[in-house]
């Protein structure tokens, strides 16, 4: 089941198992792909779909160290040869396009300007320096202009033409997770008086913007993540009532583009209890009758817990995590139902090819 084919728009996925997208800081100079990272992904090209780790559409999109971005000639060129690795062993990848929003700091932008974000709504977080990696607290973002909204929109835009050359076969917008596009839709974070603030349909005007911009050049290869349960990075809502009604009406709205798929993070990443049930709301569950198209259930699922979102329609694909970093050959594991390589969250994020490209496979 897990491992039959599955047909997502035009392409002919292997298997049903995503590597989920997974930021591991390990970029070279430039925010530049590096050849351990082709390593990285071409040994993963087992599974049906990879989508990569999140990767800012433009400078101002930063903000942690060492993450790849696809907005320079040398970062397109490096990123071809992670696109070769993979297509090299028959495997599929999208890129995931990424704007950090108000989750970035002053060292990080081009003019040491204040982080751009929704609202002067200040995370209070610890962010890493971009260059020696110590902790510093949050900036207070500086509310975005309607011409840096456009220019964002632009640069997502742009970033989509820049994974074509790159040789991707399709993106995913990150619009999950506490980021810029997750900023807009939350009340809260976004106190905007404008269009792009106040009522459902303003705070969910930024998102469909950027998919205006975005679908038409690659209708069927361009997806989205969401996940309407987080609390990721001080979102500050809990009111679940005003959740429901937003994703509701974002996800009904989704039916109207021709997405490859869309991807939502189930509430069990945010709270602690049994991977095989769904006691909070906000969950695929909620939302699958809403949508059409191909949907992707992620969040710390198991072979069991994967196997019953199939069994029961609630989900098409399943995203992994952790178990894709510690097991290059998950897909193969979960076929076997063999035993799972534990992964080390020490070596998560940084360093070099231990904890990412020397976790070993079944062979």
């Amino acid at each position: 089941m897990l491992n039959d084919s599955y047909q997502l728009s035009d392409l002919t996925l292997k298997n049903r198992i995503i590597m989920a997208p997974l930021t591991r800081l390990r970029a070279g100079d430039g925010n530049a792909p590096t050849p351990l990272n082709a390593q990285y992904y071409g040994q993963r090209a087992s599974f049906g779909l990879i989508i990569s780790e999140a990767t800012p559409v433009m400078p101002e999109g930063h903000g942690y160290p060492q993450t790849p971005g696809i907005y320079t000639p040398k970062q397109i060129a490096a990123w071809k040869t992670v696109t070769q690795a993979v297509h090299n062993k028959n495997g599929r990848i999208f890129c995931q396009l990424w704007h950090c929003g108000r989750i970035s700091h002053n060292a990080y932008q081009p003019n040491n300007q204040t982080p751009p974000a929704p609202s002067p709504v200040n995370p209070h977080i610890k962010v890493m320096h971009p260059n020696d990696w110590h902790e510093m607290d949050s900036n207070t973002p500086h509310a975005m202009t309607q011409d840096e909204i456009h220019t964002t929109i632009k640069a997502f835009k742009q970033a989509v033409e820049n994974a074509k050359e790159a040789g991707f076969d399709g993106v995913e917008i990150h619009g999950a997770n506490g980021y810029l596009i997750n900023q807009f839709l939350i009340q809260g974070v976004n106190t905007r008086q404008d269009q792009y603030g106040g009522s459902i349909e303003n705070r969910a005007r930024f998102l469909f913007e950027v998919l205006d911009a975005t679908v038409p050049l690659w209708p069927g290869r361009v997806g989205l993540r969401l996940s309407p349960p987080t609390d990721y990075k001080e979102i500050e809502s809990n009111n679940l009532d005003d959740r429901a009604q937003l994703f509701s009406h974002v996800i009904k709205k989704l039916n109207d583009y021709q997405l490859a798929y869309l991807h939502l993070v189930e509430p069990r990443m945010y709270e602690d209890h049994d991977p095989n049930t769904y006691s909070l709301p906000l969950s695929s569950q909620d939302f699958r009758p809403l949508y059409n198209g191909t949907l992707i259930s992620a969040g710390g699922h198991t072979k069991e817990s994967a196997e019953t979102l199939i069994n029961s329609g609630q989900a098409d694909l399943i995203a992994f995590g952790r178990d894709a970093i510690a097991n290059p050959d998950l897909p193969e594991r979960l076929a076997k139902s063999a035993p799972l390589n534990a992964y080390n969250r020490d070596t998560f994020y940084g360093g070099d090819a231990t904890g990412y490209t020397d976790y070993p496979s079944l062979k």
